[in-house]
């Protein structure tokens, strides 16, 4: 300001050609800018109250979140390079593992190929543990004190489909879940619980 013409003096600098000014914004101006732009951007109260609908959640739907596109694709539960490994090496092939309609029990369930290599998987002396990936649960076969363990140990023949019953106490494992069945050394990864 000016003392003898009690005027601002404009200074004309490099940044004022440039449209930049060095000199503080006032408060008020400001805070009346900020406003008028949060009025903007805000729906009015109004029509924010019109929009609202009673929804169910997307689990009680029965559909996959709004965010969020379902699969086209389904699920594997043994990927093709696994079947023709575990067929190569173990013998068996048609590898399933499903909850009974209780959910305490579940049954993997596996087709003889080749008897001489599927005799591991039908051996007594060895015990067979359930394993799942998400839930960390180690599972054993149950032991019915007239019946025995709840598994076929017989002689395997070729083309037949054999099983063996895990209990699942607590419903531990559940539907969806990745399994891994382990028999003494040999071990079948990646099965998908239906």
């Amino acid at each position: 300001m000016d003392e003898r013409t009690g005027r601002y003096r404009v200074q004309r600098t490099k940044e004022w050609r440039a449209g930049v000014s060095r000199r503080p914004v006032s408060t008020a101006p400001a805070l009346l800018l900020a406003a008028a732009v949060a009025a903007a951007l805000l729906p009015s109260s109004a029509r924010a109250e019109t929009d609202v609908r009673p929804t169910a959640s997307p689990a009680a739907q029965g559909a996959t979140p709004p965010g969020r596109k379902k699969s086209p694709y389904k699920p594997e539960n043994v990927t093709l390079g696994a079947r023709k490994y575990y067929a190569a090496t173990l013998g068996v092939d048609e590898l399933k593992v499903r909850r009974t309609n209780a959910g305490n029990l579940i049954r993997f369930s596996y087709r003889v190929v080749d008897p001489g290599k599927a005799t591991s998987l039908g051996d007594r002396q060895v015990a067979p543990y359930l394993i799942g990936h998400t839930s960390r649960a180690m599972l054993q076969v149950p032991v019915m004190d007239k019946v025995g363990p709840l598994r076929q140990a017989v002689r395997a023949e070729a083309g037949k489909e054999y099983w063996m019953v895990f209990s699942n106490k607590g419903d531990v494992v559940k539907t969806g879940e990745r399994v891994s069945v382990v028999v003494g050394k040999l071990r079948v990864d990646g099965l998908r619980v239906e």
